[in-house]
């Protein structure tokens, strides 16, 4: 009777009391509610708690073509949760003299140029692998996406420097994948190995990751894969595997949910494999988790954090209090996966999935992490379901608008002769865009990233709309010409249809001079 009433004491004053995991029985139903209600084909699940795989499931199927069942061992491209990996990396420099994480980024890569010489002079690794460079969110991707581009990491350090900063250096988060890619080249110049051999021999290999590969195209065994599924103009589409092996030090790896917990209990296991080796002193380590570049928490947050930010190579921030999460999301074109720890409870979950739709990992991962932190049910399901169901239609309602502007602007009298704009535009860094003519139709055509072409149609007397033939891109975008007195287009700017648009798609960045 006594230890009962110390028990009941206990769990009144103890604010760090967590309730029990969340039944497996109930999970399953969770995610098969979650694969219906985000259309999401396969969805697989892991959870890590004090130190034993709890959970390990697939549910659904790897592809709409095939209808093989996910499962544990489903690989998946995890895409920027690759970033952890390229930090670890570049820490076990660090750890054997070879790097400092504030060397200059031209001790290293002396081509590297960024527009202002002082930020050149002074940008260091640690800089490439916080999203603090003054670039703008996504800004230079289109070099590497949609996969089919020429450019290679060669490329991007050349042409970074015609990027246009959206702020000062060092003043604010605005997530960018091209100084991953440089972060990448880093690690092959210090270390004598490419990208993808570091990460397999001297991470994936001593980790226990048997299953992992640096690049999609490492992966010999491709007999229990994914492929890519999303929505392409409200219908759930397979599409094919999309990610340029120029951008791996970015989001290349490829996996599944056991070796994704594998990869946690490591990490939790503060960087000692369990065969006992360490493969990162406790200072390097300590370093990967501490803040480098602030955001700001929301004033209604749902976890009462009091803090949230980016480390190296990882967001940070805190749960319910006080709890330390680590985490980061991955996304490519089709598939979507989300990487969760909690050190002080031993907690870790994976989400992968293959349907480019964050909100159903959130719902899951969400639920999890509340049955750990004792939060009552708060139904994420039916709240995410709920706010995605609104994003599409609003998302729809735009684009609906904007074609039927399109749809009375056909033959307008008010629109330039098309010998007016026709011809090749050209970006500093993107290369050339070309606009042609054929059969009364005009089309646009990216030189440098094949498959962007599509169909340019008129939205009034300055403005078309480009309807990329590849409909799962999503990605639609009004193409702005100004002209000279002569009524000829001299230079044209683009900007997004509608938000949905997938922020590496930045049109937005582009400065077209027409030069023929």
């Amino acid at each position: 009777m006594k230890l009962k009433k110390v028990l009941f004491l206990f769990l009144l004053i103890c604010p760090y009391f967590i309730a029990a995991q969340i039944e497996e029985a109930q999970l399953d139903q969770l995610i098969q509610k979650t694969l219906k209600t985000f259309e999401v084909p396969g969805i697989s699940v892991g959870i890590i708690k004090d130190g034993e795989v709890v959970y390990a499931k697939g549910h659904g199927v790897r592809a709409l073509s095939n209808k093989k069942d996910m499962n544990k061992n489903t690989l998946v491209g995890v895409a920027s949760n690759s970033k952890g990996f390229t930090c670890f990396a570049l820490a076990m420099l660090v750890d054997q003299g070879k790097l400092n994480w504030d060397d200059k980024v031209t001790q290293h890569i002396p081509e590297f140029r960024l527009q202002d010489p002082w930020v050149t002079a002074h940008f260091t690794v640690r800089d490439l692998v916080t999203h603090r460079s003054g670039l703008g969110l996504g800004s230079g991707d289109l070099m590497f996406f949609p996969e089919n581009g020429h450019f290679k990491v060669e490329d991007i350090i050349k042409n970074v420097k015609y990027l246009e900063p959206q702020s000062s250096f060092r003043s604010t988060f605005e997530y960018n994948n091209n100084m991953f890619i440089i972060a990448g080249e880093v690690l092959k110049r210090v270390s004598g190995l490419s990208w993808e051999d570091f990460i397999e021999t001297k991470i994936m290999k001593p980790v226990g990751m048997t299953s992992s590969k640096a690049s999609y195209n490492r992966v010999t065994d491709k007999s229990n894969i994914i492929e890519a599924h999303t929505l392409a103009d409200g219908k759930l589409e397979q599409i094919p595997h999309d990610w340029s092996d120029t951008a791996n030090a970015a989001g290349g790896i490829v996996s599944n949910v056991e070796d994704m917990l594998t990869w946690a209990q490591f990490l939790m296991n503060d960087a000692v494999t369990k065969n006992g080796e360490r493969l990162l002193s406790e200072e390097q380590f300590h370093e990967l988790w501490q803040l480098q570049t602030p955001l700001k928490v929301r004033k209604n947050d749902s976890y009462n954090s009091n803090f949230k930010g980016y480390g190296l190579g990882w967001f940070v921030t805190d749960v319910k209090g006080g709890y330390k999460q680590v985490y980061h999301t991955g996304g490519l074109l089709g598939t979507v996966t989300q990487f969760t720890m909690i050190p002080d409870l031993d907690l870790a979950i994976v989400v992968l999935t293959n349907q480019m739709n964050g909100s159903a990992f959130n719902t899951i991962t969400n639920t999890i992490k509340d049955s750990y932190l004792g939060y009552d049910n708060r139904n994420w399901l039916e709240r995410l379901g709920k706010s995605n169901t609104n994003w599409l239609k609003y998302n729809d309602s735009i684009k609906a608008s904007v074609y039927a502007q399109v749809s009375k602007m056909k033959n307008s009298p008010i629109l330039p002769k098309s010998s007016a704009i026709t011809g090749t535009y050209t970006d500093d860094w993107f290369g050339n865009v070309i606009i042609s003519e054929s059969n009364n139709d005009l089309t646009i055509t990216c030189e440098n990233s094949k498959t962007l072409t599509g169909q340019l149609l008129p939205y009034n007397a300055t403005t078309y709309v480009a309807k990329w033939n590849n409909r799962s891109y999503d990605a639609d975008v009004f193409v702005q010409f100004s002209f000279n007195e002569k009524g000829e287009a001299v230079s044209a700017t683009m900007s997004y249809i509608a938000p949905i648009t997938d922020f590496s798609f930045d049109f937005q960045n582009l400065e077209l001079e027409k030069t023929n």
